[in-house]
């Protein structure tokens, strides 16, 4: 494993994570769902496949999919997101096995984090990183760290504001914040890049 490329992996995704979508995302998710750890596992295993298939395919993906697409994918999935948000969540209405609770919660962070990801900078940091240190394991060790460090505070950050929200209320922020990162990634130079 080589450390430079563990250390310089780590410092450019947690300084690049902050204030990026997927770091919007967890603390909405916590804040939505109230349940901090399901949450980070799903975090650790998007990320860790995510830069896994980055720094693995980096190149590949690079030239295979054109920008184009994958910004018009990435924000109608966003805008998707935005409109599911504003649909009541039946767990905060219904007593639900906690098992299956917190297995649907797992799924449903990993799955928005595998998507939110795909075509990020954090993602095609990974890629390039990776090309240059020709050391896959040790930079996705270190992206994956560096994403940890930037959004494990927003999901207990989340995860407390859960408490002081009405779920109405964290459910229309959620939709407004997935819209517009939805609009701002199909309308180029609306906001500045994720």
């Amino acid at each position: 494993m080589s450390l430079q490329a563990f250390l310089v992996s780590t410092g450019v995704v947690a300084v690049s994570e902050i204030g990026d979508k997927t770091q919007l995302l967890a603390l909405l998710l916590a804040a939505r769902f109230k349940r901090p750890l399901p949450i980070v596992g799903g975090i650790i295993v998007a990320t860790l496949f995510n830069h896994a298939i980055a720094g693995a395919l980096g190149a590949w993906l690079g030239t295979a999919v054109s920008p184009d697409i994958l910004r018009w994918v990435l924000g109608l999935l966003f805008i998707a997101m935005g409109i599911w948000a504003l649909i009541p969540d039946k767990l905060d209405d219904a007593k639900v096995d906690e098992a299956a609770t917190l297995f649907g919660i797992f799924w449903i962070t990993t799955a928005t984090f595998f998507l939110a990801e795909m075509g990020d900078k954090t993602q095609l940091a990974t890629a390039a990183l990776a090309a240059r240190f020709s050391a896959v394991v040790s930079v996705v060790a270190g992206t994956t760290l560096g994403m940890l460090i930037a959004d494990v505070p927003a999901v207990f950050l989340g995860h407390m504001f859960s408490e002081q929200a009405k779920g109405s209320w964290v459910r229309y922020v959620a939709a407004a914040i997935f819209i517009a990162l939805g609009v701002a990634t199909l309308v180029p130079g609306l906001l500045p890049a994720f």
